[in-house]
């Protein structure tokens, strides 16, 4: 039953014990197909230029607020410009077979004292798409957040003509929220914003669903998957 104050006003539940959140740290966050590590123009800008261009005709950067970039100069004084913004983590996604940077993703709007973060700035380049590391790179991401951090929030959000980020959110287990419209001008252009969100409550089915789709056992002899993500983060979901 909700709680209500003197007024008869409903309350919001209560938070016991609530303290302010630490802010994300830059220590290498290390998996079994990728690891997340601090986004340095020195050692990475050049590669991931390289990578992030492999077969694009310029497409994947269309709904970014930035890019694309003449070459990888300009690329790396964005890294260097966006690095200096003490709300944004920026992380190299690193695949760790082929020992490079195959894809950009990022915290922002890093709210401590609400325990709230959004995941941004991703940007993956034909190497990462649709791999085990490209989902890894997000169940680490998010398993930081939740499990070493104890955020109670974490952010999606995305242009909202942007269908394939709308498919990878809803496929990581991220619920709708609504659309923020008329929210940003970029390039010229309007933007109505997707929210999506997932909550602490919601974190461990979810990942217990992560761990089961990236454990060796659910990819066959050609590296394809046996059991779909979606399917194993409803089952567990439904189980909780």
């Amino acid at each position: 039953m909700s709680e209500q104050n003197a007024f008869h006003q409903i309350l919001g539940d209560s938070v016991a014990d609530w303290r302010i959140r630490r802010t994300p740290e830059f220590t290498e966050i290390r998996g079994r197909y990728c690891s997340l590590q601090r986004l340095d123009a020195d050692k990475h800008a050049a590669a991931l230029y390289d990578n992030l261009q492999a077969d694009n005709p310029g497409d994947s950067w269309t709904y970014l607020p930035y890019g694309p970039f003449e070459n990888s100069d300009a690329f790396r004084a964005w890294i260097q410009e966006t690095s200096r913004d003490g709300q944004v983590r920026l992380y190299a996604i690193v695949d760790n077979q082929l020992c490079q940077p195959v894809g950009v993703s990022g915290y922002l709007r890093i709210s401590p004292e609400h325990g709230s973060i959004e995941v941004g700035h991703l940007h993956f380049s034909r190497y990462l798409k649709k791999t085990p590391a490209a989902t890894e790179a997000m169940y680490l991401m998010m398993r930081y957040v939740f499990d070493e951090l104890g955020y109670r929030r974490y952010e999606w959000k995305c242009n909202a003509l942007n269908q394939p980020s709308i498919n990878a959110a809803k496929r990581l287990g991220f619920q709708f929220e609504g659309i923020f419209r008329q929210s940003h001008v970029y390039k010229n252009r309007n933007r109505d914003t997707a929210w999506f969100s997932i909550i602490d409550s919601e974190w461990p089915a979810l990942k217990a669903g992560f761990q089961k789709w990236l454990h060796p056992d659910n990819f066959d002899a050609n590296g394809m998957q046996i059991r779909r993500l979606h399917e194993l983060l409803l089952r567990y979901c439904e189980s909780a």
